[in-house]
């Protein structure tokens, strides 16, 4: 709803009001809410902002990093805010610089990801009347955004900054819009700060503490469970859940396997984890979810790209699902015990429960299971290829993941974050991709922000020529500020994805996925922005390579030619089960298999696989 006042909310204690203009009480407010870094960029109806916002510089409070283009100063406030787990702040003018921002707000949106959005407005008098650079930027993100407001008034500003932080910072986290008319910049009022800790929100109470009969019914599931496994989303990572997960599956003995948000929480060199699952997971990964008689998703949506055919999505197992969203449980897989909470908070008690009844009773009860999944993990590994007269995208991954182990890792979106995701072993926070809308033009400004907040560690950009033609002009941001981030272009000629899918699904018709005709000189580009540029072509280059980009002190893009038709495997066809994966290597001798039947469908006499047929997939 438009706020045009906010009674709910009080104001500080024995503070005189002071008059302020609008845009002073902005800046202040911001402040006062922790913000050091804003990213954006300046126009007519927001330039009130931007003159307070001089003022702000001058004395060091705070620091704006002028982006090369709108969409820039949403995915970087964005990267910020994955990186560190605080607010990011973005600023955008009214009319194209507004709809400029919209694909961050929705990135973020669909990522569940905590940023206040600043826009400036046409003043109050000029809304509705198709006024110069007017556009209804709270209508257009109404789809995208936790909360929005424009500010009818200076005198309430305050509050409806300390509204903003607190509604995109506490429950489920997401982007929240402010969209400002110039003229309340410019006008003045009796200004009184507004703190944090008074916000009060009547009807806006998420629930972050979990049932506790259902704690109690979660637990004997889990103890009576012969093959468990823990799937964990990026409400693990947003619940700074991480120390909990661990514990959890270490007590229990449960396997992990990870959605692409929730990489990272879970250290994936602990022998229970199982990776990242879904349509380019793991062999077993999707094994282990296809063969679970338990599945425990802790912050995690059920979403296609993870279940494939829902109906077949672990459909031998029960289902515990730990959400802080009541709207997501039970919302794509009916739950035997929905725990609405805060996922921390929720593994906390189910820890502490645990230890009052001292369980588990037998910690050796999911040996066999893990033994088979051993198996699965030693007869379907990952494959490194090695050609003869090409790098594969594959060999790029691993020769990061071992002189970097330790990066904040950005993508771009296509086959390279899938490899990326495959490949890097990640901590918490450091795996920052777009995973829900998929934002091609993401990696380069998403690394900008995370560099700037957390400036003493590496961060390094994975994208694809592609995705990194989407916004290339960032590089001007990075040479401006100085922002040592490193990027590393997996270049195939192609947009990977979209080639692999036209190769597979519509017979090898190729229809505007080749990328070689006007492609820059991507080492070039980046000397005319003042970043070192670099070129990977062979892989005696390859370690030296990556050992010069980084030693060096600044930014650097290297283009690393690759093979052009690599394809991702594993991976889960449209409309097919996890169990169904094409492009796993050669089943081994020693697989174990179960007794030959007859297909009703296909009449072939095989070898039951993970209860589908390996002729024509059909459920058996």
């Amino acid at each position: 709803m438009v706020s045009t006042s906010i009674p709910n909310t009080t104001i500080s204690a024995n503070i005189l009001p002071q008059r302020r203009t609008g845009a002073f009480a902005l800046i202040d407010s911001l402040k006062r809410h922790g913000v050091k870094h804003i990213f954006g960029y300046p126009g007519g109806a927001i330039l009130p902002i931007y003159d307070e916002l001089y003022r702000a510089e001058a004395q060091g409070d705070l620091q704006h990093i002028l982006v090369r283009h709108e969409q820039g100063a949403a995915h970087a406030a964005d990267g910020y805010a994955r990186a560190t787990g605080k607010v990011g702040v973005c600023f955008g003018t009214s009319g194209p610089g507004a709809t400029n921002l919209v694909t961050g707000i929705a990135t973020a949106q669909m990522d569940s990801i905590p940023m206040v959005i600043v826009t400036g407005q046409v003043t109050r008098g000029a809304i509705g009347t198709d006024a110069f650079q007017e556009t209804d930027i709270y209508g257009i993100t109404l789809p995208i955004v936790k909360h929005s407001y424009v500010v009818r008034n200076a005198k309430d500003m305050a509050k409806i900054v300390a509204e903003a932080f607190y509604i995109a910072s506490t429950g489920r986290p997401g982007p929240v819009l402010i969209d400002v008319p110039k003229d309340v910049g410019l006008e003045e009022c009796d200004y009184i700060p507004v703190e944090s800790g008074d916000v009060k929100l009547p009807g806006y109470r998420p629930t972050v503490k979990g049932n506790c009969g259902q704690i109690n019914a979660a637990l004997e599931l889990i103890e009576t469970s012969q093959r468990p496994l823990l799937y964990v989303g990026g409400g693990a990572i947003a619940a700074n859940a991480h120390a909990q997960v661990q514990e959890l599956a270490e007590s229990f003995q449960i396997p992990v396997t990870t959605t692409l948000m929730g990489l990272g929480a879970f250290d994936e060199h602990n022998s229970l984890s199982l990776g990242m699952l879904g349509m380019h997971g793991t062999a077993y990964a999707n094994f282990s979810v296809s063969e679970c008689d338990l599945l425990i998703a802790v912050g995690a949506r059920f979403d296609d790209r993870v279940t494939g055919k829902l109906d077949e999505f672990a459909s031998r197992a029960k289902v515990i699902h730990i959400d802080i969203d009541p709207a997501e449980v039970g919302k794509n897989r009916t739950p035997q015990v929905p725990i609405v909470g805060d996922v921390r908070q929720v593994l906390e008690q189910v820890l502490q429960r645990a230890r009052e009844l001292d369980l588990p009773s037998d910690r050796s009860k999911t040996q066999e299971w893990l033994q088979r999944i051993a198996r699965w993990r030693e007869d379907y590994p990952l494959i490194v290829p090695h050609h003869a007269d090409s790098i594969s995208p594959q060999e790029v991954m691993v020769e990061l993941a071992k002189q970097a182990p330790n990066a904040y890792y950005t993508t771009d979106v296509g086959q390279h974050q899938m490899w990326a995701a495959q490949f890097l072993k990640n901590g918490p926070r450091r795996w920052i991709s777009s995973a829900g809308l998929g934002t091609m033009g993401y990696g380069l400004p998403a690394a900008m922000g995370a560099k700037v907040a957390i400036p003493d560690e590496e961060v390094i950009c994975i994208s694809g020529d592609a995705s990194f033609q989407m916004n290339p002009q960032e590089l001007g941001t990075l040479s401006h500020h100085g922002i040592n981030v490193k990027t590393i272009i997996i270049n195939n000629g192609w947009q990977g994805m979209v080639r692999q899918w036209q190769q597979a699904f519509f017979g090898e018709r190729y229809s505007s996925s080749n990328m070689q005709a006007g492609m820059p000189d991507f080492e070039l580009l980046a000397r005319s922005f003042g970043v070192k540029g670099m070129v990977i072509e062979d892989r005696s280059q390859l370690a030296d390579s990556i050992a010069e980009m980084l030693a060096h002190n600044g930014p650097v893009l290297v283009d690393a030619k690759v093979k052009k038709d690599e394809n991702c495997y594993p991976m889960v066809a449209p409309g097919k089960s996890n169990a169904q994966m094409i492009g796993l290597p050669e089943k081994p001798h020693k697989q174990e298999l179960t007794e030959l039947i007859i297909c009703s469908n296909c009449g072939q006499s095989n070898a039951i696989e993970n209860n589908f047929c390996p002729e024509c997939g059909t459920k058996l």
